[in-house]
């Protein structure tokens, strides 16, 4: 915790990107479940590619007139904790005493070979024995270029941690390059039969450790609290949340462990309350909206306000605690929370910060999917953030700075971020006493950043096989909303050819697919690449590496479509690409790729046994193990 501060500390959300020189030397340059008793007819119809999930994605039965005090005192919440996620280090080496320079090395053809999954508790890529007078492939980065360069096996390697100029790692080959990108992959199938199937993710680490962070949640709802329409079945409220951490990792933790349960109870509440007003049946739209508000500004209070109470009641001496409690707050998160209510089919999209969501739907007349964003990316550039913070702060011209709050921050809503929350005396005072740093001179009327959210609401069509990617922006600097949406429909595409049996569990994605071809299954609207919605920003990767507007380069090899959007937003077919910014790992790789959580949502009409179970064949091994309770 105290060195999780102490970086906090040190850095803000997101330097600027530097240029990328461009070469054509190397493309790079170039631009849960379930918690009940499982029987023994249920455990016969386990499929041999699934496995039932006791853990913590839904609770079943729960006694509605007790739901606010179990709520507030946590025992309802089993939240799956997931081990740390070990990120894979290349091997750093440069040259000593060898004429070897950075010579760009032409682009190699694609390689051809098997894909290995590899163990989610292995902790280093492993690289095959050389065979005698054989050449290794290496990474160069020089003046901000990449390179491939051959080296000799006999050629002295060294390690030089203060050579900042050059720097040489050894290239991962497609195989480890698939390693990587499976590492974290899970893949949920869900039985339940109120309009949800599937949902995959994966993550994809830049910072060490990844900043990033998820949650997932099912609770199930009893009719007497939200009374189905057809009154047969109880509702379920599912959960899906994506948060984008910065400056540290303990704000986007924080987020995984409480913040669906702050939401929860505050629903609860004004269901609960609407259900004892005879005029009432369920609570309105505004009223729901309010109350997921609430629960985030709630807890955001908790980690910047209230842990500088604790810190001042315990006194000054106890800074290892002080450490503790100020670290989330010192740190900052973004937050991309969605919450499904399976009685009356609607989603709503609560965000606060620059994460985004994009909803896929099958426009039935021309076999294409259309890509409608659920959220606006809200930073120090977007037009609407920029009027909201010049009316809350008049006179302060440098609210908005060179896209960032107060020149700093880029994004404009966030947990945590004490930094443009706190008075100037309260950050002195935690300066003096605590870990903390001098406050900007432009820090006048805080707070500047809030976490309150901004909500949409979206009726869903199951019947129509909608679907909803929630990412960071690491996906979305990289690839644009119909990118990412036609990349989902090559995947189901792909897998519905594939399926065969209707045993498969993709087989539902049969009915959601067009004739293949070259082009993807998208919509586009006629505009440029860099000529978008203003809320929504221009995947500025793109742009950086020079990579061309066409649609061949994109490639389907993985079986988790969450997996398989990274690798395409990675390079694709390009596999050099792909295994160079896989090679590049912390701190460097920070400059050319952003952490990346992915989480990809299926609606539909799927099967109704009640059962949550792990795709054991879109789940890295072992990870079905870790999240048992």
């Amino acid at each position: 915790m105290r060195r999780a501060a102490a970086q906090a500390l040190r850095s803000a959300r997101r330097s600027p990107f530097r240029k990328v020189l461009l070469t054509r030397a190397f493309p790079i340059s170039r631009a849960h479940h379930a918690l009940t008793e499982r029987s023994a007819s249920t455990a016969a119809r386990r499929d041999a590619s699934t496995q039932i999930i006791k853990s913590s994605m839904y609770l079943r039965n729960f006694s509605v007139a007790a739901l606010v005090s179990v709520l507030a005192s946590g025992v309802w919440y089993y939240q799956r904790t997931p081990e740390a996620r070990a990120s894979v280090n290349g091997r750093s080496i440069s040259t000593s005493g060898s004429s070897l320079s950075p010579t760009p090395y032409p682009a190699l053809a694609t390689v051809s070979g098997s894909v290995a999954a590899a163990s989610p508790f292995q902790t280093d890529i492993q690289v095959p024995e050389p065979t005698v007078g054989s050449k290794r492939r290496v990474l160069t980065v020089h003046n901000d270029e990449f390179y491939i360069e051959e080296l000799s096996e006999d050629a002295p390697l060294t390690k030089q941690a203060e050579d900042e100029g050059l720097n040489r790692s050894e290239m991962l080959t497609p195989e480890q390059a698939t390693q990587k990108l499976r590492k974290s992959e899970e893949s949920y199938l869900v039985g339940r039969g109120k309009g949800v199937v599937r949902y995959d993710i994966v993550q994809i680490p830049s910072n060490n450790p990844i900043e990033d962070d998820h949650a997932e949640k099912i609770v199930e709802v009893p009719q007497s609290v939200t009374p189905p329409p057809t009154g047969a079945t109880n509702s379920d409220w599912m959960f899906w949340g994506v948060f984008d951490g910065h400056s540290g990792w303990t704000t986007s933790a924080k987020l995984r462990q409480v913040l669906i349960s702050y939401v929860a109870r505050e629903l609860n509440s004004i269901y609960k309350s609407a259900l004892a007003d005879s005029t009432l049946k369920l609570p309105s739209p505004q009223a729901i909206d309010a109350a997921i508000k609430r629960g985030f500004v709630a807890l955001d209070h908790e980690i910047v306000y209230a842990s500088v109470e604790k810190v001042n009641k315990n006194g000054t001496k106890h800074k290892a605690a002080a450490a503790e409690l100020l670290a989330p707050a010192l740190s900052g998160s973004c937050a991309l929370l969605s919450f499904y209510d399976s009685s009356s089919k609607l989603l709503r999209v609560a965000v606060t910060g620059d994460s985004r969501a994009v909803l896929g739907r099958k426009n039935l007349s021309t076999g294409k999917w259309t890509a409608k964003p659920l959220s606006e990316d809200q930073t120090g550039g977007t037009p609407s953030e920029i009027a909201r913070l010049q009316e809350e702060h008049p006179g302060e011209e440098h609210v908005c700075y060179k896209g960032r709050i107060l020149g700093g921050l880029e994004p404009s809503r966030a947990f945590g971020d004490a930094s443009y929350k706190w008075s100037r005396e309260v950050q002195l005072r935690m300066k003096q006493y605590f870990y903390g740093r001098t406050p900007t001179t432009l820090l006048k009327t805080p707070p500047y950043v809030t976490a309150e959210p901004v909500i949409t609401t979206t009726k869903v069509e199951p019947e129509k096989g909608d679907f909803v990617v929630l990412a960071t922006d690491g996906l979305w600097e990289m690839l644009t909303n119909e990118e990412v949406v036609g990349l989902v429909g090559q995947w189901l595409e792909a897998q519905s050819q594939a399926a065969g049996s209707g045993n498969s569990p993709t087989a539902w994605a049969k009915s959601f697919f067009s004739s293949t071809n070259k082009e993807l299954p998208v919509e586009k609207p006629k505009r440029a690449v860099n000529d978008i919605d203003p809320g929504q920003r221009a995947p500025i990767r793109q742009l950086q590496w020079d990579i061309k507007n066409t649609d061949e380069r994109f490639v389907v090899e993985d079986k988790n479509v969450a997996t398989h959007l990274v690798r395409n937003a990675l390079g694709g077919k390009d596999r050099d690409m792909v295994c160079g910014l896989l090679t590049l790992v912390s701190p460097m790789s920070r400059r050319y790729r952003d952490d990346l959580t992915v989480e990809v949502i299926f609606f539909g009409e799927g099967d109704s046994s009640g059962d949550v179970v792990l795709n054991t064949e879109a789940t890295a091994p072992g990870l079905g193990a870790r999240a048992k309770l």
